[in-house]
């Protein structure tokens, strides 16, 4: 975090805006580390509280309400009821714009070039070659719900929803919220080389659950190592804030980091 901040301050000193498009001004972030979160209130959706999910992310949820209400913070439960929906919109959206954007990387401008007996064979080849498994596949589903007849069935649908998910977060910020607490994923991480997951695209996605709708709805987000579970992997806890509010998060965000202290996972390589 100290790291993060000492980062975030020499890119002040060079530029006085952000980005390049949002005309605002960037916030003292170091200095909101050093702030207390007493008086905040925190959003606790209880649509995050899934099926199945293990005793340790439940426990670690716990900690991290815990830790935020002892530095003073007012704990309120939130509905968030479009959550549901957010994983299979984000997974229409995101394809669709993942084969958008990597259109232009056919060899013939862009990127790497596989020499081919003509223009199409280049095209198969560059793509076949310059493209892992897991992207071909999101350009396969992209171009697919981009496609004549499909458009307005899938991405035209998943955008409404989209929107759907982004009131939802407006309402509960309108209605005093600060900030929202939640797990950063429903699992501990899996392995590099888990077979399972690997064969199983819809299983690995679902470890995206909790963060995906930051995305969708255009928020700000952070997740903070928080713990370990009992195998000794590390759990982490998100937190979701308003728009142009990151200081807010990197206040509470520190808040945590401080409460949990400093752990190492048991070396595994």
């Amino acid at each position: 975090m100290r790291d993060a901040a000492i980062m975030l301050k020499s890119m002040a000193s060079v530029d006085a805006k952000d980005t390049t498009s949002v005309d605002l001004p960037i916030p003292d972030y170091e200095a909101a580390l050093g702030q207390s979160v007493k008086g905040m209130k925190i959003g606790i959706p209880r649509e995050y509280r899934v099926d199945g999910m293990p005793e340790d992310i439940e426990k670690l949820w716990q900690k991290g309400i815990a830790y935020l209400k002892d530095a003073g913070a007012e704990i309120v439960d939130i509905t968030l009821p479009h959550t549901k929906y957010a994983l299979p919109a984000y997974y229409i959206v995101a394809p669709a714009e993942a084969s958008s954007n990597l259109a232009r990387y056919d060899g013939v401008r862009y990127g790497l070039r596989v020499d081919g007996k003509d223009i199409v064979d280049m095209y198969e080849k560059t793509r076949a070659a310059g493209f892992g498994t897991e992207v071909k596949r999101r350009i396969m589903i992209g171009t697919y719900v981009l496609s004549a007849g499909y458009y307005d069935a899938y991405y035209l649908q998943a955008q409404k929803v989209r929107t759907l998910i982004k009131r939802d977060f407006e309402q509960a910020f309108h209605a005093g919220v600060d900030a929202i607490l939640t797990p950063a994923t429903p699992s501990s991480a899996f392995g590099i080389a888990d077979e399972n997951l690997a064969n199983d695209p819809v299983a690995m996605y679902l470890n995206d659950i909790f963060t995906v709708t930051v995305n969708m709805a255009g928020l700000p987000g952070i997740s903070v190592p928080a713990g370990l579970d009992g195998k000794g992997l590390p759990l982490g806890l998100q937190l979701i804030g308003k728009p142009f509010e990151e200081e807010t998060l990197f206040r509470t965000a520190h808040v945590i980091e401080q409460a949990a202290g400093k752990f190492t996972p048991a070396k595994w390589w």
